[in-house]
């Protein structure tokens, strides 16, 4: 019998909880206080003696928890008979007869066989671990199907083997020798935990192969599965549609404002060159050099000019609007030029006024040698020609 059962603890108990139980149950149990029960008093006292002996000691009890359940099951040296489950005659579909509930169903067969599985690991756990159950046809798969598949595709077995240990580690003279049976012994232990590990996760996956719940949700998954695609291919399609419809109803509208800046952009040209296009042109053409002015104003006649145009005599510039042809009266440059024609013609006159008679003016006009200074006189005489002309 267990230590730990016979003091009535937990595997967790403190050294001072363990020494408070054991006083209880030795009062409780102790052979003078049983006067009528004294063999059975008796037999109990040495069973609460003896685990309190091994509890009570640090050493003695970390070594009876690693091989308690080889003591328990009479291993270290006994002959043990391992009595867990043959799962490997379970690999068959022999084993259950159609896919009902009954006795022989395969719902019923492994229902009782993984409630086995359970029962054989819970003495070897520390604490009570709640195991799905398997269920029936008509579980739900979200409720039990699916945690109980997830519970054991991924299944630690809790028991120990320590049964399987090859050395008795009390038997060793030194703890090097110790150490090195404990490892050997480690190994077979790991070696048959990872062995019924992969046995027990097998025949799970060999069941949920086979389990009727598990297809039927596999095929609503891909049912699922293929209306979503076709659903989200529908978006996709009329996503696309939207996009070319949007892109077409953008570029009309682009072309109908387009449209709309080019008929503004030509009446603001139009403006501005009314206003201050031909200015603009004939300011320009006045830097030319001296010479240029000169031969522009006594070109020949056959030159065609608009008789709309406002003709400026002082500085021989047209202009093609009444607003430009004020604004340029009102110029410094204008007001030079008209008194500098001013006083050439004053000088002229007074020159030639006794010598040449008024009607004659027009002919001998077009000399620039009988006006004297004619470096001077030869823009005025061009502007006087334009003039006439006009």
């Amino acid at each position: 019998k267990c230590h730990y059962e016979v003091l009535g603890v937990s595997k967790s108990v403190t050294p001072d909880e363990l020494k408070l139980s054991y006083r209880k149950l030795a009062l409780l149990w102790h052979p003078d206080k049983n006067p009528d029960n004294l063999q059975e008093a008796t037999e109990q006292f040495k069973l609460i003696q003896q685990a309190y002996d091994v509890l009570s000691d640090p050493q003695e009890r970390a070594w009876y928890d690693k091989h308690r359940d080889a003591i328990l099951n009479g291993g270290l040296g006994s002959d043990y008979k391992d009595d867990s489950l043959d799962v490997y005659c379970y690999f068959n579909s022999s084993c259950f007869s159609g896919y009902g509930d009954d006795e022989k169903g395969f719902y019923a067969v492994f229902r009782e066989v993984f409630q086995r599985l359970a029962a054989e690991d819970e003495p070897y756990q520390d604490e009570p671990v709640e195991v799905p159950g398997f269920g029936e046809s008509n579980s739900s798969y979200d409720e039990v199907v699916g945690p109980f598949y997830g519970f054991w595709q991924s299944y630690c077995t809790a028991r120990t083997f320590t049964w399987l240990d090859t050395y008795d580690v009390r038997t060793a003279p030194n703890r090097r020798v110790a150490r090195l049976m404990e490892r050997e012994n480690r190994k077979v232990r790991d070696a048959a935990r990872r062995q019924r590990n992969e046995e027990v996760r097998q025949l799970v996956q060999f069941v949920r192969k086979r389990d009727r719940r598990v297809q039927r949700r596999k095929r609503e998954l891909e049912e699922k599965a293929a209306e979503s695609a076709r659903k989200s291919e529908a978006k996709r399609v009329q996503r696309i549609l939207e996009q070319k419809k949007a892109m077409e109803n953008y570029e009309e509208s682009e072309w109908c404002s387009m449209a709309q800046l080019e008929v503004q952009l030509k009446d603001i040209e139009a403006q501005l060159d009314s206003q201050f296009g031909q200015e603009n042109n004939t300011q320009s053409g006045a830097e030319q050099p001296a010479e240029n002015g000169a031969e522009s104003g006594s070109g020949d006649s056959d030159e065609e000019e608009d008789p709309d145009e406002l003709y400026c005599v002082a500085c021989d510039k047209c202009f093609k609007s009444d607003k430009a042809f004020a604004n340029h009266e009102k110029s410094k440059k204008h007001k030079e030029n008209v008194q500098f024609l001013k006083e050439a013609m004053q000088e002229e006159e007074e020159q030639f006024g006794s010598l040449v008679r008024p009607e004659e003016m027009p002919a001998n006009a077009d000399e620039p040698e009988d006006a004297g200074d004619g470096v001077e006189k030869s823009p005025p005489k061009a502007k006087h020609k334009k003039k006439s002309k006009k």
